[in-house]
């Protein structure tokens, strides 16, 4: 078996330490784009409201799991009694379908329950990646070619069909969120790696990191000094765009009923079971589901604009598309106005 080629690792460019003017650069960038203070406004107020769910929940006069069978019909199968789902002034976005458990606190339950589960496997996945990065970055050329085989192989896995069995193999006492996390993160971590990867290689033939490992600093040194720095803007980048990904993934395994289970409140649990009651209460779809795409929205639009404001090449090529739109609009007016005495003159 042949060495492991390091072409990919050619075409990414040295990145250098962000300083803190850079940073500042960065955040008067993201200042000044709406679709980002929007995203990260909807952001900010979600993670308020996950987090001050007991409080509201308590406000309402409500928590999540108890059962009110009174307001429900049980002659129309547990249909909520009520407009709309059941709304009320003591339910302020109705009742579940054959439960009677109130709506509102469900939901903030479950984006607490929801926005931990991503941003968990979303950390398990940038650890592990940054370690097998690394390593496979810094070690002997035999190391990098058994974790660069061994992260393709992991990459060609049927990755659902693997979490679907390890959360089926699972004694049913284990915590449910706690290994989601760990499911979606160790199936998630390889496209961290390959990126850490490709630009350890890079970077490690820099004059500085050459002359930390000539001058006898171990692999963690040169690690925690020399790398991890110019690492964290593609990480952090990389990051952004993991999170919706992984909120989709917990829904997904949460719908297929192996993630989360009752009484705890996921939005894909409550998917799961609103799917069939679409016709009689669609509020109890609509809920979870309009939460879930505002929040995989706002993430993914964040995501982009965070990677465009770290990424130098990002930068470059709106400079050159803005400098190229400028030129047609200074072209297109100089014809206009060329036009315009052309006709003044034969006048």
């Amino acid at each position: 078996m042949s060495a492991p080629e390091e072409t990919p690792a050619a075409h990414v460019p040295p990145v250098p330490e962000v300083t803190p003017h850079q940073r500042d650069a960065v955040w008067r960038r993201l200042r000044q784009r709406p679709a980002a203070v929007a995203s990260a406004a909807v952001l900010l107020a979600l993670v308020l409201l996950a987090l001050a769910a007991p409080l509201l929940a308590a406000l309402e006069g409500q928590d999540p799991t108890t059962y009110h069978d009174g307001l429900i019909d049980s002659a129309r199968g547990g249909v909520p009694l009520g407009p709309y789902g059941g709304i009320s002034g003591d339910h302020w976005l109705g009742v579940e379908p054959g439960t009677g458990r109130d709506l509102f606190a469900r939901l903030l339950y479950g984006a607490r329950v929801s926005l931990l589960i991503a941003l968990g496997a979303t950390a398990v996945q940038v650890l592990v990646g940054l370690v097998v990065g690394l390593a496979a970055g810094l070690g002997h050329r035999l190391a990098d070619q058994v974790l660069s085989r061994f992260t393709e192989v992991l990459t060609a896995l049927p990755t659902l069909v693997i979490a679907i069995s390890l959360t089926a193999i699972v004694p049913a006492d284990f915590p449910r969120p706690l290994l989601l996390v760990l499911v979606i993160g160790l199936l998630g971590w390889v496209g961290t790696s390959r990126i850490v990867r490709a630009r350890t290689l890079a970077l490690k033939k820099l004059d500085h990191v050459a002359a930390a490992r000539l001058g006898g600093s171990g692999p963690l040194r040169v690690a925690r000094r020399e790398l991890l720095p110019a690492l964290a803007a593609p990480v952090i980048t990389y990051a952004a765009v993991l999170v919706p990904g992984n909120i989709v993934a917990e829904a997904s395994l949460s719908f297929l009923g192996i993630g989360v289970t009752p009484p705890t409140a996921s939005w894909g649990q409550m998917l799961s079971t609103a799917t069939t009651w679409f016709r009689a209460d669609p509020m109890y779809v609509l809920l979870p589901a309009g939460c879930l795409l505002v929040t995989v929205l706002a993430f993914t639009v964040l995501g982009d604009v965070v990677r465009t404001a770290l990424d130098p090449r990002e930068r470059s090529r709106l400079r050159v598309g803005s400098r190229a739109a400028r030129t047609k609009r200074i072209a297109a007016a100089t014809v206009t106005a060329d036009a315009t005495r052309e006709k003044e003159a034969a006048v």
